[in-house]
Protein backbone atom coordinates (compact mmCIF):
# COMPACT_ATOMS: atom_id res chain seq x y z
CA UNK A 1 0.00 0.00 0.00
CA UNK A 2 1.40 3.03 -1.25
CA UNK A 3 1.70 6.61 0.81
CA UNK A 4 0.09 8.47 -1.90
CA UNK A 5 -2.65 5.49 -2.43
CA UNK A 6 -3.31 6.04 1.31
CA UNK A 7 -3.61 9.70 0.91
CA UNK A 8 -6.28 9.55 -1.84
CA UNK A 9 -8.67 6.67 0.15
CA UNK A 10 -8.23 8.65 3.32
CA UNK A 11 -8.40 12.27 3.21
CA UNK A 12 -9.68 12.98 -0.38
CA UNK A 13 -12.68 11.55 0.20
CA UNK A 14 -12.80 13.50 3.45
CA UNK A 15 -7.20 12.81 2.55
CA UNK A 16 0.93 16.65 28.02
CA UNK A 17 -0.84 19.71 27.69
CA UNK A 18 -4.03 20.44 29.09
CA UNK A 19 -7.04 22.85 28.72
CA UNK A 20 -5.81 26.04 30.81
CA UNK A 21 -7.47 27.52 33.31
CA UNK A 22 -6.72 30.06 36.32
CA UNK A 23 -6.52 27.63 39.18
CA UNK A 24 -10.10 28.20 40.27
CA UNK A 25 -13.02 26.45 40.76
CA UNK A 26 -14.75 24.82 37.52
CA UNK A 27 -17.33 23.99 36.31
CA UNK A 28 -18.66 20.03 36.31
CA UNK A 29 -18.91 18.81 33.16
CA UNK A 30 -22.97 17.08 33.04
CA UNK A 31 -22.88 13.26 33.83
CA UNK A 32 -25.31 13.03 30.93
CA UNK A 33 -25.11 14.17 27.21
CA UNK A 34 -27.82 14.42 24.63
CA UNK A 35 -29.13 11.39 23.20
CA UNK A 36 -28.94 11.88 19.79
CA UNK A 37 -28.44 8.02 18.69
CA UNK A 38 -31.28 6.55 16.10
CA UNK A 39 -29.93 3.51 15.25
CA UNK A 40 -27.04 1.39 14.64
CA UNK A 41 -25.61 -1.33 11.96
CA UNK A 42 -22.79 -3.49 12.77
CA UNK A 43 -20.87 -3.75 9.38
CA UNK A 44 -17.54 -5.81 10.53
CA UNK A 45 -14.37 -6.42 12.62
CA UNK A 46 -10.93 -6.00 11.99
CA UNK A 47 -8.10 -7.93 14.14
CA UNK A 48 -5.19 -5.90 15.74
CA UNK A 49 -2.72 -8.31 14.02
CA UNK A 50 -3.82 -7.19 10.33
CA UNK A 51 -4.20 -3.69 10.92
CA UNK A 52 -0.74 -3.45 12.03
CA UNK A 53 0.33 -5.35 8.84
CA UNK A 54 -1.46 -2.99 6.79
CA UNK A 55 0.06 -0.01 8.54
CA UNK A 56 3.88 -1.88 8.17
CA UNK A 57 3.31 -1.73 4.77
CA UNK A 58 1.64 1.54 3.73
CA UNK A 59 4.79 3.56 4.01
CA UNK A 60 4.08 5.84 6.95
CA UNK A 61 6.36 6.45 9.49
CA UNK A 62 3.69 5.01 12.85
CA UNK A 63 4.68 3.08 14.99
CA UNK A 64 2.29 0.13 15.48
CA UNK A 65 3.13 -0.93 18.81
CA UNK A 66 0.12 1.14 20.49
CA UNK A 67 -2.52 -1.16 17.79
CA UNK A 68 -3.33 -3.88 20.43
CA UNK A 69 -7.29 -3.77 20.14
CA UNK A 70 -9.17 -5.81 17.88
CA UNK A 71 -12.16 -3.54 16.46
CA UNK A 72 -15.66 -3.07 15.37
CA UNK A 73 -17.06 -0.84 12.72
CA UNK A 74 -20.75 0.60 12.76
CA UNK A 75 -23.01 2.40 10.89
CA UNK A 76 -24.63 4.72 12.79
CA UNK A 77 -28.07 7.35 12.13
CA UNK A 78 -28.27 10.14 14.56
CA UNK A 79 -30.06 13.41 15.01
CA UNK A 80 -29.12 17.02 14.39
CA UNK A 81 -30.70 20.25 13.84
CA UNK A 82 -30.45 21.83 10.32
CA UNK A 83 -32.68 24.91 9.41
CA UNK A 84 -34.82 24.70 12.56
CA UNK A 85 -35.76 21.19 12.07
CA UNK A 86 -34.48 17.85 13.58
CA UNK A 87 -33.29 15.58 10.83
CA UNK A 88 -31.19 12.41 10.82
CA UNK A 89 -27.55 12.17 9.30
CA UNK A 90 -25.27 9.42 9.63
CA UNK A 91 -21.89 8.42 10.78
CA UNK A 92 -19.43 6.09 10.71
CA UNK A 93 -18.10 4.70 14.81
CA UNK A 94 -15.28 2.51 15.02
CA UNK A 95 -15.53 0.45 18.78
CA UNK A 96 -12.22 -0.72 20.20
CA UNK A 97 -12.54 -4.40 21.83
CA UNK A 98 -11.46 -4.74 25.40
CA UNK A 99 -9.16 -7.24 26.37
CA UNK A 100 -10.77 -10.48 28.08
CA UNK A 101 -10.67 -9.77 31.74
CA UNK A 102 -9.78 -6.00 31.16
CA UNK A 103 -12.34 -3.08 31.67
CA UNK A 104 -10.44 -0.19 30.08
CA UNK A 105 -12.15 3.96 29.75
CA UNK A 106 -11.57 4.93 26.59
CA UNK A 107 -10.83 8.57 24.49
CA UNK A 108 -12.82 9.35 21.87
CA UNK A 109 -11.26 11.13 18.47
CA UNK A 110 -13.60 12.85 16.03
CA UNK A 111 -12.08 12.36 12.59
CA UNK A 112 -13.56 15.34 9.75
CA UNK A 113 -13.45 14.48 6.51
CA UNK A 114 -11.71 16.45 3.50
CA UNK A 115 -13.64 17.37 0.70
CA UNK A 116 -16.71 15.23 -0.98
CA UNK A 117 -19.17 15.77 -3.43
CA UNK A 118 -20.70 12.19 -4.43
CA UNK A 119 -22.79 10.36 -1.58
CA UNK A 120 -20.42 7.30 -2.49
CA UNK A 121 -17.67 9.09 -0.83
CA UNK A 122 -19.32 9.50 2.63
CA UNK A 123 -18.10 7.64 5.08
CA UNK A 124 -20.78 5.50 5.93
CA UNK A 125 -20.43 4.58 2.19
CA UNK A 126 -17.09 3.18 2.23
CA UNK A 127 -16.43 -0.34 2.14
CA UNK A 128 -14.78 -2.38 5.71
CA UNK A 129 -11.83 -2.96 3.48
CA UNK A 130 -11.29 0.33 2.21
CA UNK A 131 -8.39 1.86 2.73
CA UNK A 132 -9.68 4.64 4.29
CA UNK A 133 -11.55 2.40 6.63
CA UNK A 134 -8.43 0.75 7.69
CA UNK A 135 -6.43 3.55 8.22
CA UNK A 136 -9.06 4.74 10.50
CA UNK A 137 -9.64 1.48 12.05
CA UNK A 138 -5.61 1.37 12.78
CA UNK A 139 -6.39 4.52 15.06
CA UNK A 140 -8.99 3.03 16.87
CA UNK A 141 -7.27 -0.43 17.39
CA UNK A 142 -4.83 2.16 19.90
CA UNK A 143 -7.69 2.61 22.91
CA UNK A 144 -9.75 5.64 21.20
CA UNK A 145 -13.31 5.33 19.72
CA UNK A 146 -13.35 6.99 16.23
CA UNK A 147 -16.15 9.01 15.22
CA UNK A 148 -16.43 9.89 11.38
CA UNK A 149 -19.09 12.19 10.64
CA UNK A 150 -20.54 11.87 7.18
CA UNK A 151 -21.87 16.22 7.95
CA UNK A 152 -25.36 16.62 6.91
CA UNK A 153 -25.62 16.38 2.92
CA UNK A 154 -24.58 12.50 2.73
CA UNK A 155 -25.43 9.14 4.12
CA UNK A 156 -27.99 9.61 5.37
CA UNK A 157 -28.88 13.00 5.00
CA UNK A 158 -28.07 12.93 1.24
CA UNK A 159 -31.61 14.44 0.23
CA UNK A 160 -29.85 17.78 1.91
CA UNK A 161 -27.16 19.88 0.37
CA UNK A 162 -24.39 19.72 2.30
CA UNK A 163 -23.73 23.48 4.27
CA UNK A 164 -20.02 23.40 2.45
CA UNK A 165 -18.13 25.54 4.89
CA UNK A 166 -21.02 26.66 7.21
CA UNK A 167 -19.39 26.66 10.70
CA UNK A 168 -22.49 26.21 12.46
CA UNK A 169 -23.86 23.22 11.04
CA UNK A 170 -20.68 21.55 10.81
CA UNK A 171 -20.13 21.81 14.74
CA UNK A 172 -23.24 20.42 15.80
CA UNK A 173 -23.65 17.99 13.19
CA UNK A 174 -20.03 17.06 14.71
CA UNK A 175 -20.86 17.27 18.33
CA UNK A 176 -24.41 15.52 18.03
CA UNK A 177 -22.34 12.35 16.05
CA UNK A 178 -20.17 12.56 19.15
CA UNK A 179 -23.06 12.08 21.05
CA UNK A 180 -24.22 9.24 19.06
CA UNK A 181 -21.36 7.58 19.42
CA UNK A 182 -20.97 7.59 23.66
CA UNK A 183 -24.35 5.86 23.58
CA UNK A 184 -23.25 3.30 20.80
CA UNK A 185 -20.30 2.35 23.18
CA UNK A 186 -22.70 2.32 25.93
CA UNK A 187 -24.60 -0.60 24.74
CA UNK A 188 -21.48 -1.94 23.57
CA UNK A 189 -20.49 -2.36 27.51
CA UNK A 190 -17.65 0.43 26.66
CA UNK A 191 -16.65 2.91 29.40
CA UNK A 192 -15.35 6.48 28.34
CA UNK A 193 -13.02 8.30 30.06
CA UNK A 194 -14.70 11.63 28.60
CA UNK A 195 -11.71 12.50 26.50
CA UNK A 196 -12.43 14.25 23.81
CA UNK A 197 -9.84 15.41 20.66
CA UNK A 198 -10.39 16.03 16.85
CA UNK A 199 -8.79 15.88 13.80
CA UNK A 200 -8.63 16.50 10.14
CA UNK A 201 -7.74 17.54 6.26
CA UNK A 202 -8.61 19.93 3.93
CA UNK A 203 -12.09 20.68 4.64
CA UNK A 204 -11.33 18.12 7.88
CA UNK A 205 -9.11 20.83 9.07
CA UNK A 206 -11.92 23.95 9.02
CA UNK A 207 -14.76 21.33 10.32
CA UNK A 208 -12.06 20.47 12.87
CA UNK A 209 -11.66 23.87 13.75
CA UNK A 210 -15.08 24.90 13.96
CA UNK A 211 -16.33 22.45 16.19
CA UNK A 212 -13.05 23.13 18.62
CA UNK A 213 -14.31 26.80 18.61
CA UNK A 214 -18.38 25.77 19.26
CA UNK A 215 -17.04 23.53 22.75
CA UNK A 216 -14.78 26.56 23.91
CA UNK A 217 -17.84 29.41 23.27
CA UNK A 218 -20.49 26.95 24.26
CA UNK A 219 -19.70 23.78 25.86
CA UNK A 220 -20.12 19.91 25.27
CA UNK A 221 -22.06 17.47 27.56
CA UNK A 222 -19.96 14.61 29.67
CA UNK A 223 -16.90 15.16 27.40
CA UNK A 224 -13.45 17.28 28.31
CA UNK A 225 -11.84 18.35 24.66
CA UNK A 226 -8.19 18.00 25.24
CA UNK A 227 -6.86 18.71 21.94
CA UNK A 228 -7.40 19.29 18.22
CA UNK A 229 -5.50 18.77 15.08
CA UNK A 230 -6.54 20.95 12.18
CA UNK A 231 -4.44 20.36 8.70
CA UNK A 232 -4.60 22.38 5.98
CA UNK A 233 -8.48 24.14 5.78
CA UNK A 234 -9.69 27.28 4.38
CA UNK A 235 -10.41 29.09 7.81
CA UNK A 236 -10.48 32.46 6.84
CA UNK A 237 -13.67 31.61 4.78
CA UNK A 238 -13.18 35.48 3.45
CA UNK A 239 -9.47 35.64 3.00
CA UNK A 240 -10.22 32.24 0.93
CA UNK A 241 -12.50 34.34 -1.32
CA UNK A 242 -10.45 37.01 -1.79
CA UNK A 243 -7.68 34.53 -2.86
CA UNK A 244 -9.63 32.82 -5.70
CA UNK A 245 -11.00 36.31 -7.04
CA UNK A 246 -7.16 36.99 -7.08
CA UNK A 247 -6.15 34.80 -9.56
CA UNK A 248 -7.14 34.11 -13.69
CA UNK A 249 -7.56 30.46 -13.08
CA UNK A 250 -8.28 27.50 -10.37
CA UNK A 251 -7.86 24.19 -11.00
CA UNK A 252 -10.55 23.43 -8.33
CA UNK A 253 -13.72 25.42 -9.40
CA UNK A 254 -15.87 23.38 -8.03
CA UNK A 255 -14.84 24.39 -4.78
CA UNK A 256 -16.21 27.86 -5.52
CA UNK A 257 -19.38 26.65 -6.90
CA UNK A 258 -20.05 24.50 -3.48
CA UNK A 259 -19.65 26.93 -1.13
CA UNK A 260 -22.07 29.03 -2.98
CA UNK A 261 -24.62 26.35 -3.51
CA UNK A 262 -24.14 25.72 0.31
CA UNK A 263 -25.10 29.18 1.64
CA UNK A 264 -27.44 29.87 -1.24
CA UNK A 265 -29.55 26.66 0.49
CA UNK A 266 -28.42 26.83 3.98
CA UNK A 267 -29.11 30.71 4.54
CA UNK A 268 -32.43 30.36 1.83
CA UNK A 269 -31.11 32.56 -1.01
CA UNK A 270 -33.47 31.71 -4.28
CA UNK A 271 -31.51 34.19 -6.34
CA UNK A 272 -28.01 33.73 -5.06
CA UNK A 273 -26.38 31.15 -7.68
CA UNK A 274 -27.23 33.40 -10.95
CA UNK A 275 -25.76 36.56 -9.76
CA UNK A 276 -22.70 34.64 -8.95
CA UNK A 277 -22.28 32.40 -11.91
CA UNK A 278 -22.46 32.99 -15.43
CA UNK A 279 -24.29 31.18 -17.54
CA UNK A 280 -24.74 28.00 -18.34
CA UNK A 281 -22.84 27.47 -14.70
CA UNK A 282 -25.58 29.05 -12.19
CA UNK A 283 -28.14 26.59 -13.85
CA UNK A 284 -25.96 23.81 -13.87
CA UNK A 285 -24.98 23.93 -10.40
CA UNK A 286 -27.46 22.74 -8.25
CA UNK A 287 -27.78 19.34 -10.95
CA UNK A 288 -24.24 18.72 -10.21
CA UNK A 289 -24.19 18.62 -6.95
CA UNK A 290 -27.10 16.24 -6.74
CA UNK A 291 -24.45 13.97 -5.00
CA UNK A 292 -24.03 11.55 -7.81
CA UNK A 293 -20.90 12.81 -9.02
CA UNK A 294 -17.05 13.72 -7.73
CA UNK A 295 -15.39 17.02 -7.40
CA UNK A 296 -13.22 15.69 -10.04
CA UNK A 297 -16.06 15.28 -12.38
CA UNK A 298 -17.77 18.47 -11.63
CA UNK A 299 -14.72 20.24 -12.33
CA UNK A 300 -14.98 19.34 -16.26
CA UNK A 301 -18.60 20.88 -16.22
CA UNK A 302 -17.61 24.14 -14.89
CA UNK A 303 -15.11 26.56 -16.00
CA UNK A 304 -11.66 27.65 -14.59
CA UNK A 305 -11.07 30.71 -15.98
CA UNK A 306 -12.60 33.07 -13.26
CA UNK A 307 -13.75 35.83 -15.59
CA UNK A 308 -15.30 33.10 -17.56
CA UNK A 309 -17.19 31.45 -14.88
CA UNK A 310 -17.71 33.72 -12.41
CA UNK A 311 -20.21 37.20 -13.38
CA UNK A 312 -18.01 40.28 -13.75
CA UNK A 313 -20.07 42.49 -11.03
CA UNK A 314 -19.16 39.86 -8.24
CA UNK A 315 -15.90 40.01 -9.31
CA UNK A 316 -15.52 43.73 -9.04
CA UNK A 317 -17.57 44.50 -6.39
CA UNK A 318 -18.51 40.92 -4.37
CA UNK A 319 -18.45 43.71 -1.01
CA UNK A 320 -21.39 45.23 -2.35
CA UNK A 321 -23.65 42.21 -1.99
CA UNK A 322 -23.41 42.49 1.98
CA UNK A 323 -25.40 39.01 2.15
CA UNK A 324 -22.07 37.20 0.75
CA UNK A 325 -19.85 39.63 1.88
CA UNK A 326 -21.55 38.62 5.66
CA UNK A 327 -21.65 35.06 5.83
CA UNK A 328 -18.04 34.77 4.29
CA UNK A 329 -17.03 36.48 7.35
CA UNK A 330 -19.39 34.95 9.72
CA UNK A 331 -17.84 31.80 8.49
CA UNK A 332 -14.45 32.35 8.66
CA UNK A 333 -12.90 31.15 12.31
CA UNK A 334 -10.30 34.07 12.99
CA UNK A 335 -12.38 35.38 16.30
CA UNK A 336 -11.78 33.59 18.72
CA UNK A 337 -8.96 32.74 21.39
CA UNK A 338 -8.50 29.22 21.93
CA UNK A 339 -7.62 28.33 25.37
CA UNK A 340 -7.53 24.86 24.74
CA UNK A 341 -4.01 23.01 22.65
CA UNK A 342 -5.01 23.12 18.96
CA UNK A 343 -1.83 21.90 16.88
CA UNK A 344 -2.02 23.29 13.09
CA UNK A 345 -0.60 21.88 10.28
CA UNK A 346 -0.10 22.51 6.63
CA UNK A 347 2.37 22.48 3.58
CA UNK A 348 3.84 25.72 2.60
CA UNK A 349 3.98 24.74 -0.99
CA UNK A 350 0.04 23.91 -0.94
CA UNK A 351 -2.11 26.63 -3.72
CA UNK A 352 -5.09 23.92 -3.53
CA UNK A 353 -5.80 25.58 -0.33
CA UNK A 354 -2.94 28.30 0.09
CA UNK A 355 -0.58 27.59 3.11
CA UNK A 356 -1.14 31.94 3.41
CA UNK A 357 -4.44 31.05 4.87
CA UNK A 358 -3.52 28.82 7.92
CA UNK A 359 -0.52 31.48 8.32
CA UNK A 360 -3.16 34.53 8.56
CA UNK A 361 -5.45 32.64 10.95
CA UNK A 362 -3.23 31.73 13.36
CA UNK A 363 -1.34 35.31 13.51
CA UNK A 364 -5.11 36.64 14.15
CA UNK A 365 -5.49 33.53 16.69
CA UNK A 366 -1.75 35.30 18.65
CA UNK A 367 -3.12 38.70 17.85
CA UNK A 368 -6.18 37.95 19.55
CA UNK A 369 -4.73 36.44 22.89
CA UNK A 370 -4.05 33.24 22.18
CA UNK A 371 -0.99 31.43 23.66
CA UNK A 372 1.90 29.84 21.25
CA UNK A 373 2.32 27.26 24.01
CA UNK A 374 -1.48 26.38 23.18
CA UNK A 375 -1.98 27.35 19.82
CA UNK A 376 1.26 25.60 17.71
CA UNK A 377 1.48 25.82 14.11
CA UNK A 378 3.46 23.44 11.95
CA UNK A 379 4.64 23.93 8.31
CA UNK A 380 6.08 20.98 6.02
CA UNK A 381 8.60 22.47 4.16
CA UNK A 382 7.97 21.70 0.37
CA UNK A 383 4.74 19.81 1.09
CA UNK A 384 1.36 20.54 -1.03
CA UNK A 385 -2.01 20.08 -0.66
CA UNK A 386 -1.79 16.11 -1.91
CA UNK A 387 1.57 15.32 -0.59
CA UNK A 388 1.21 17.20 2.94
CA UNK A 389 -1.19 14.43 4.08
CA UNK A 390 1.51 11.64 5.14
CA UNK A 391 3.77 14.28 7.64
CA UNK A 392 0.33 15.25 8.82
CA UNK A 393 -0.80 11.63 9.81
CA UNK A 394 2.62 11.29 10.88
CA UNK A 395 3.06 14.23 13.46
CA UNK A 396 -0.69 14.41 14.98
CA UNK A 397 -0.22 10.62 15.65
CA UNK A 398 2.74 11.09 17.17
CA UNK A 399 1.66 14.04 19.35
CA UNK A 400 -2.06 12.31 19.68
CA UNK A 401 -0.20 9.18 21.80
CA UNK A 402 1.80 11.32 23.86
CA UNK A 403 -0.93 13.31 24.62
CA UNK A 404 -3.12 9.64 25.41
CA UNK A 405 -0.16 7.97 27.71
CA UNK A 406 -0.37 11.21 29.84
Amino acid sequence: MKTTQLYVACFVLMAGLWSCSDGGDETPKPEESPSTLVADESFGTWRSGDLRGFIGFSGLDISSEAMTHDVNLFKVRYTTMYQNQEIEASTLVILPANEEGENEAFSVFSFQHGTIASDAEAPTNQAINSQTNIFLSSLASTGQVVVVPDLIGFGASADYVHPYYVEELTATATIDAIYAARELATANDLALDGELYLGGYSQGGYSTMATHKHIEEKGVSFFELKASFPSSGGYDVKAFQEYFFGLETYHQPFYMAFVAYGYAEAYGWSDALPKLFNEPYASKIPQLFDGSQSGGLINKELNDTLSVFLTADILANIDNYPDFKDALVANSLTDWTPTIPMYMYHGDADITVPFENSQLTYDQLIANGASKEVVTFTAFEGATHGTGVSPYIEAFIEVLLKLETQ
